[in-house]
């Protein structure tokens, strides 16, 4: 209760529904929300027995399909993977072409509260929803580290990846939606984000925009013949940092044979020494900092009121 009176910020009931033009049941589920999303927020920081790490692969390639030859970048990434496991880390590889991720359809770009945490463009366990509602979203949330590998495709990360990142919005703030049965109801979805605004606390994570990111140790691999290294690694961790995401020093890596040879060679120098070695190091200065952070979990400080 004394938790509850701080977030209320001196503003009653009668004020809060004739400023936000809500009635007290309105009023009532943005506050359940609000509780709920605090309630996250502490599961979040919780220890766990295993540290538990996932390789995001954003590469097309596949010896069985059409290119007839396996991912430099995945290769990398399964490296680094191999890496974590020896130090007893629990490892996934998730190879983003054998799954099926739909589109973002930026209800963020409307209000906050348009996008929701699950995904209510696609909701889980219904016929709307794809791998990314079903599968991905909870790897995501239990990893504690996430490497991520993409090839360069002109200039930029693969399409598979932009594709998952976009995707990953959900998982940036987002909250429950104030009327589960119409979701993308845009007025009430814009109170809902009026109430954030005068409601959240930073001093009480969960109480604003829950970033789930937050915490969460990331890496980069990027393979590619020539120029675009410096443009993906940039885009994915100026993204991934505004999600929250902690990058250690040495936490990207770009491998690359020489634009005076021939595309056909690059398989042998991308896919050996120094670059293998890079990519462990990589993955075990990220397992440092993971390490850190659980025995000295971080509230990091951002403005929940607004995202």
């Amino acid at each position: 209760m004394v938790q509850q009176n701080k977030l209320m910020k001196n503003l009653t009931d009668e004020y809060l529904k004739e400023f936000l033009e809500v009635d007290q049941a309105t009023l009532n589920r943005f506050k359940e929300i609000q509780q709920k999303t605090i309630e996250e927020a502490k599961k979040s920081v919780k220890k766990k027995n295993k540290m538990v790490a996932i390789g995001i692969s954003g590469s097309a390639r596949d010896q069985a399909d059409m290119a007839a030859e396996n991912s430099n970048s995945e290769f990398l990434l399964k490296k680094a993977l191999e890496s974590l496991e020896k130090e007893g880390v629990k490892t996934e590889l998730i190879s983003l072409r054998k799954f099926n991720i739909r589109y973002c359809k930026a209800c963020y770009s409307t209000t906050n509260t348009q996008c929701h945490c699950p995904c209510s463009c696609y909701p889980k366990g219904t016929e709307m929803a794809d791998d990314m509602s079903n599968i991905l979203y909870d790897k995501v949330m239990e990893a504690d580290i996430i490497l991520f590998a993409t090839p360069v495709n002109n200039f930029k990360m693969s399409s598979l990846m932009a594709l998952f990142i976009d995707r990953c919005i959900s998982l940036d703030g987002s909250l429950l939606p104030a009327d589960p049965k119409a979701t993308k109801n845009k007025e009430l979805n814009i109170k809902h984000a009026k109430f954030i605004e005068l409601m959240a606390d930073d001093k009480i994570p969960g109480s604003g925009y829950l970033r789930r990111f937050s915490g969460k140790v990331g890496g980069i691999i990027v393979t590619g013949h020539e120029a675009g290294a410096a443009m993906v690694i940039s885009s994915l961790q100026m993204t991934l940092g505004h999600f929250g995401m902690i990058f250690t020093p040495w936490s990207n890596m770009y491998a690359m044979s020489s634009i005076t040879n021939l595309t056909y060679k690059d398989k042998a120098i991308v896919t050996n020494n120094p670059y293998v070695d890079e990519a462990q190091k990589l993955a075990k200065n990220s397992l440092m900092m993971a390490k850190e952070l659980q025995e000295k979990p971080i509230n990091w400080i951002y403005d929940n009121s607004t995202n």
